[in-house]
């Protein structure tokens, strides 16, 4: 399978053409047969997955669109948002919601487990259904390149939840590494601290009753039948192999973020697993370190870099520093004010750019951890010290010959090291347009036929491609040694075991295809 359109052409295209497109906002006929709108119509959108950041996401949506139609396998996880949209149509069952509703809907926002999304997207792309699909985007790098090819031959807009992406820090970031500050770029280190799922199991979770409230079968979807035990639902199915992406899928999609645009990353040419604490084969292990080797692209050399999975100071899955040992390596974010530039998007932005305001929640539990009573496991990033010289949490350092630079979470915040240095420096000249509005409303302008959004499919799923490689070298274990990843082919050429998880297993009758 080929990638049908250049990501660099498209991604950074659309960032250095402007916001306007010669089209004019979907107000020409082709346009308009094609799905999209013209901006002072609103596009009628349905809800897939109604809870959590599902609810977050149709929210969003709802701020300047119409909500017509909603479906969750959870009538109790969605209640809150059901009540709050009574004229929706409700659902359990996508596929119903969107053959019932049929053109009554324009774009669906997917909000639901790793393993589904790309089985809910497809359905829709299909139906000429504009998509905006949380991160990871998919469980499975053949589920990203798919989710690719069809986007291009649907011609819908699409959008990856990587809010980042749409932030301004991240844009200073690839300015910085574009003028050459730092000089070639040939080492990177990305973390994420411990997420609140189960984590190094050593046995699959006990049987337990479905709960009234709950679809098993609708919420299994693409993956084999199994007993229903409670700790997969309605958040912790991320620590496992079978229906999530691990922390890597979690917050290494976003620390990660500013590194594949700043380093105009493609598929990497292997990952490995280089050290790990607390291994299962049922579940991502308790701390892990990867590693991935790129090649050398166009004028930028080859790059490796480095994926602490839940990295805490003092243990195996941190990074010292050499020479850092009084620094703080992560910046916090919206820390571009000191340099006079926006923190953070306009007022009446949809993009959060921390955690919401009024008292953190009980019990220690993240922000997105799942909502109120929901079963931690894991530790909580809340109370954990920052060390200086060593990075953990979550956030990104760039080492390059000339110099190091750091950004924090989704690459909402950027400096240069040592903290001198970013002091006294003067901000390269803005290369990047910036985002108006935020994350949602640039997928909206899309599907009104407006500019490419940010992380449109044709930019996202080759990032999505290669961040989940890393969930397959997690799963191999450490004596795997280096795979070797065939990206042309979407295949390691030297593992058999690990091709077995390069696509799903479907249940009968969930197979995808273009």
């Amino acid at each position: 399978m080929q990638h049908p359109t250049s990501r660099r052409h498209f991604f950074f295209g659309t960032l250095l053409a402007g916001a306007v497109p010669i089209a004019g906002y979907g107000s020409v006929p082709s346009l308009r047969a094609l799905g999209y709108k013209p901006f002072y119509e609103k596009l009628n959108v349905a809800a897939v997955g109604c809870g959590g950041q599902g609810g977050v996401i149709l929210n969003q949506a709802a701020q300047t669109e119409n909500l017509v139609a909603m479906c969750d396998v959870d009538e109790k996880r969605a209640a809150d948002n059901f009540n709050k949209f009574p004229k929706a149509t409700k659902y359990k069952d996508f596929r119903e919601m969107i053959d019932k509703e049929g053109k009554n809907i324009d774009a669906l926002t997917i909000g639901i487990p790793d393993h589904m999304h790309a089985t809910v997207a497809m359905y829709a792309m299909q139906r000429g259904k504009h998509v905006y699909v949380e991160k990871p985007l998919t469980r499975t790098p053949w589920e990203a390149r798919l989710l690719q090819q069809a986007a291009a031959k649907y011609k819908v807009a699409t959008q990856m939840g990587n809010q980042g992406w749409s932030h301004e820090s991240i844009r200073v970031a690839s300015e910085i590494v574009w003028s050459g500050e730092l000089g070639d770029v040939t080492e990177v280190h990305a973390s994420s601290s411990p997420g609140t799922h189960p984590t190094g199991m050593d046995a699959p979770p006990a049987e337990t009753s479905v709960p009234s409230n709950l679809n098993w079968d609708l919420w299994l979807g693409q993956a084999n039948m199994r007993a229903y035990a409670a700790e997969y639902t309605p958040y912790n199915w991320r620590g496992f192999y079978d229906f999530g992406t691990g922390q890597i899928g979690n917050w290494g999609i976003h620390t990660m973020g500013p590194v594949h645009m700043a380093l105009q990353l493609d598929a990497p040419i292997s990952v490995e697993m280089v050290s790990v604490e607390g291994s299962s084969k049922i579940s991502f292990p308790k701390r892990a370190v990867v590693k991935f080797e790129f090649a050398a692209r166009g004028k930028m050399p080859a790059v490796t870099v480095y994926w602490h999975d839940s990295a805490l100071p003092n243990t195996a899955s941190a990074f010292e520093v050499p020479g850092m040992d009084g620094e703080k390596i992560l910046p916090s974010p919206n820390n571009l004010a000191e340099k006079g530039r926006p923190t953070a998007p306009p007022r009446g932005a949809n993009v959060p750019s921390g955690p919401p305001p009024g008292p953190r929640p009980a019990n220690g539990q993240r922000w997105g951890a799942g909502g109120p009573g929901v079963p931690l496991y894991g530790q909580s990033a809340f109370g954990i010290p920052q060390e200086p010289g060593v990075l953990s949490h979550n956030g990104a350092l760039f080492i390059g010959k000339n110099g190091m630079m750091a950004t924090v979470d989704r690459g909402e915040g950027v400096h240069l090291l040592p903290k001198s240095r970013w002091e006294s420096y003067t901000l390269p000249p803005q290369l990047l347009t910036r985002q108006p509005g935020g994350h949602m409303l640039d997928w909206i302008r899309a599907c009104k036929g407006g500019a490419v959004s940010v992380s449109d499919f044709s930019a996202s799923a080759p990032f999505a491609e290669w961040m989940v490689l890393g969930s397959i070298a997690m799963r191999m274990g450490q004596g795997a040694g280096k795979l070797l990843w065939d990206s042309k082919n979407v295949r390691f050429t030297n593992s058999a075991e690990a091709n077995k998880y390069v696509m799903p297993v479907f249940r009968k009758g969930w197979e995808l295809k273009l």
